[in-house]
């Protein structure tokens, strides 16, 4: 028995064949998307900021010659706050002047550095030596002793990095560098390894195939 199938009108155009859905992994949803660039921006700031913060307290002193120091008192509050790590640039002695911001170590007692502003300078004539007297911003009379600059250059502040300080004190307690010594490498690798070997995901929609003419 033959069978016999209907004749297709001239000029007549056939239906497209319907296609099949595409499957597969499904796009990740918008927040979890935003969470994820988030995250990866957020590890790259992190790990500039500790690059710049090695280079400018480690690496610079030695290379463009400033210094750098973590004011523990709040004498010279609010110009410089407790916590704060001040930049202090060599000045020639002779360039001392009143209203300065100069670092030096007081004749009396520990010898310990200070931080405070000039408010008084005098030069001996006979051998050209310089004292200063100095005051913090905070304290309501000048510092009880008089300072001799020895030597060719003294440090003025230029720069102040807010709370810089309170992060170097807390990253020195040993816990916390334990952890930054073998964890922060640790995650960095097994991060780098996450973005080396994850599967690229095929998010191209499947084209449809062209209907016959």
């Amino acid at each position: 028995m033959t069978a016999v199938l209907p004749a297709r009108a001239p000029g007549a155009v056939r239906e497209p064949a319907p296609v099949a859905e595409a499957t597969g992994t499904a796009r990740p949803a918008p927040i979890r998307a935003a969470a994820r660039l988030a995250g990866r921006w957020t590890l790259r700031a992190l790990v500039a900021a500790a690059v710049l913060a090695f280079l400018g307290l480690a690496v610079g002193p030695h290379v463009l010659g400033y210094r750098t120091m973590t004011m523990l008192t709040g004498s010279m509050a609010p110009a410089i706050a407790p916590g704060d790590v001040i930049v202090s640039t060599p000045v020639d002695v002779d360039d001392v002047a009143v209203g300065m911001i100069i670092t030096y170590r007081i004749p009396v007692d520990d010898h310990r550095v200070v931080t405070h502003r000039v408010v008084e300078v005098e030069r001996t004539a006979a051998d050209g030596t310089l004292s200063v007297r100095t005051q913090g911003d905070a304290n309501a009379a000048a510092d009880p002793w008089t300072a001799v600059l020895s030597g060719d250059t003294a440090w003025q502040v230029q720069a102040v990095v807010p709370k810089l300080g309170t992060v170097i004190t807390a990253l020195r307690d040993p816990a916390v560098s334990t952890a930054l010594v073998y964890g922060a490498p640790a995650l960095l690798a097994a991060w780098m390894l996450l973005t080396i070997w994850r599967p690229a995901r095929d998010e191209q929609p499947a084209e449809a195939p062209a209907p016959d003419a």
